[in-house]
């Protein structure tokens, strides 16, 4: 209460009104609730255009690779890894993304590569960087990542700083005919358009480029220490989207040159697809502290499976993780964007391709001479 005066009177008290605790509280509560309501479109909206931008990125990541192919009558190659000694690094270790970057709009960085000396040196688990080029392998390149992928940008491997990737070119679709034709080894020629010193041009996509996938988005691994792998236990995976790689390569009787299986001389897809489910007994795991550069989407500038390639084998976010075995593996599109993964078709266009997708038909887009009958919405 306070008072005051009128011209010859005394004091007068006058009420001053204010909110009580009770509507204090009530008004908080509002004000709360608005805000539990309005977040979720917030943050539904900043995911659309995190959404948006990275099929922006790999739309002009096709775009690169078609000048390429333009220019140079096929589509980018990935170097053959050589001998077990020498790894990659036999023919120079350089990455399809490295031969990429002069396409895209990188010309700053792409001037300064030399693609007539070896990216780098060493055998395939200690690779080291070229001198001359270890500041630009350390570069992010922000067409090569998905802003909603909140793995770091940079990793370290074996004391070294490399930029990460989320945009993986298609080897195929990684199936097997029982009779001696296996396309998750692209050592040899695949059904996909890439292969160790491939040249394949678009010509060759006889199913029709609007209906084949050429590249797809994954998720990036995270670091976990400085050992090649690490251990989470047999049926306690990481969480999905899986930040880390499975690593199948000692288990299972996978050999290690021609990835068959144990006593399996022909494989078929059945038996790799068998195999691929047991994925749950696996306690090994890739990560991007891996010194040999083994876990996913760790170097743009690295040109194992793991960091540029991709097949279609798995279908969007499977709930199976990417299945590295060796050299090579089965793979497919994943994300953090909610009900799909970005992929990239032949003709150009990028689709958020659902999570529900068949994984037949999936495998099918991923072959580029199958002559499947594609139909029906993807």
């Amino acid at each position: 209460m306070t008072i005051r005066t009128r011209a010859g009177q005394g004091p007068v008290p006058t009420n001053r009104y204010a909110f009580t605790l009770v509507e204090l509280l009530v008004v908080i509560a509002i004000i709360g609730g608005l805000v539990g309501l309005l977040l979720p479109a917030v943050q539904s909206a900043r995911e659309a255009a995190r959404r948006t931008s990275c099929s922006n990125n790999l739309r002009q990541f096709g775009l690169a690779m078609f000048n390429y192919e333009s220019a140079r009558g096929h589509f980018p190659p990935t170097d053959a890894r050589g001998s077990a000694a020498a790894g990659p690094t036999a023919v120079g270790g350089w990455s399809l993304h490295s031969r990429l970057l002069p396409y895209a709009e990188e010309a700053g960085l792409a001037d300064r590569f030399d693609f007539k000396q070896a990216a780098f040196t060493g055998n395939f688990s200690s690779q080291t960087p070229n001198a001359a080029f270890v500041t630009l392998f350390a570069t992010p390149v922000p067409m090569l990542l998905c802003a909603s992928d909140p793995a770091p940008t940079v990793n370290k491997s074996n004391g070294y700083d490399y930029g990460g990737n989320n945009y993986m070119v298609s080897i195929g679709s990684a199936r097997a005919d029982g009779a001696g034709t296996y396309y998750w080894d692209f050592s040899k020629p695949t059904d996909g358009i890439v292969f160790e010193n491939s040249k394949v041009r678009i010509s060759k996509i006889t199913d029709g480029t609007s209906k084949t996938a050429i590249a797809s988005e994954a998720v990036r691994s995270i670091a976990n220490g400085t050992a090649d792998s690490v251990t989470f236990a047999a049926g306690s995976p990481p969480r999905m989207p899986y930040q880390y790689t499975a690593n199948a390569s000692s288990t299972h009787g996978w050999n290690s040159t021609t990835l068959k299986t144990g006593s399996m001389t022909n494989p078929t897809t059945q038996q790799a697809d068998d195999l691929v489910n047991r994925w749950t007994e696996l306690t090994s795991w890739r990560h991007a502290g891996s010194p040999s550069m083994r876990g996913r989407g760790q170097a743009w500038a690295a040109t194992t499976a793991g960091n540029s390639l991709t097949n279609g084998f798995l279908p969007p976010n499977s709930t199976i993780p990417d299945y590295v075995v060796h050299w090579s593996g089965f793979f497919g599109p994943k994300s953090f964007h909610p009900g799909g993964a970005n992929v990239l078709f032949g003709d150009g266009r990028v689709v958020l391709l659902s999570d529900k997708t068949d994984k037949d038909l999936h495998r099918d887009l991923h072959s580029i001479n199958g002559g499947e009958q594609v139909t029906g919405d993807y």
